[in-house]
């Protein structure tokens, strides 16, 4: 995984720019599901980081990035959940946090977050096929 470009509000990964909430998950990338915090909001002024949401713990080291002034909160359920767990919980501002993934193993799993959430940069869609079974059918054979 290469992280090329940050900058406040988009992170770049593997040429794909990204300018939301990610959770990057033994290599897989998917948007933050933020859901589940949103009653601690009040709480911190931002939607912050909590054991509700669906955090990939199967790992050893678990990388937060806070964004680039640090500013998203992870609770202390969090930390203790990391602790519980026996997983190394590292919570850096989110160009150190790229900079501690690029120098890190494959079994690290990883969470960004840019400061600015659900922009217009989206990640391609794959073009979907017309039946789930198409691409099992051989060639010429009409489906019956």
């Amino acid at each position: 995984m290469r992280f090329s470009e940050y900058s406040f509000g988009s992170v770049r990964v593997d040429g794909v720019t990204y300018a939301h909430d990610l959770i990057i998950d033994r290599g897989r990338i998917r948007k933050r599901k933020k859901a589940a915090s949103k009653k601690f909001r009040g709480a911190y002024g931002h939607t912050p980081l909590s054991t509700a949401e669906d955090i990939p713990w199967r790992c050893r080291r678990l990388v937060i990035g806070t964004g680039a002034e640090g500013a998203l909160p992870v609770m202390k359920q969090v930390q203790d959940e990391a602790r519980r767990r026996n997983v190394d919980l590292s919570v850096l501002p989110t160009a150190e946090a790229i900079g501690v993934l690029n120098q890190t193993t494959k079994d690290t799993k990883r969470r960004l977050a840019p400061d600015v959430l659900n922009l217009s940069a989206r990640r391609p869609q794959p073009a979907r096929r017309s039946s789930p079974a198409a691409h099992l059918r051989p060639a010429g054979l009409a489906r019956g």
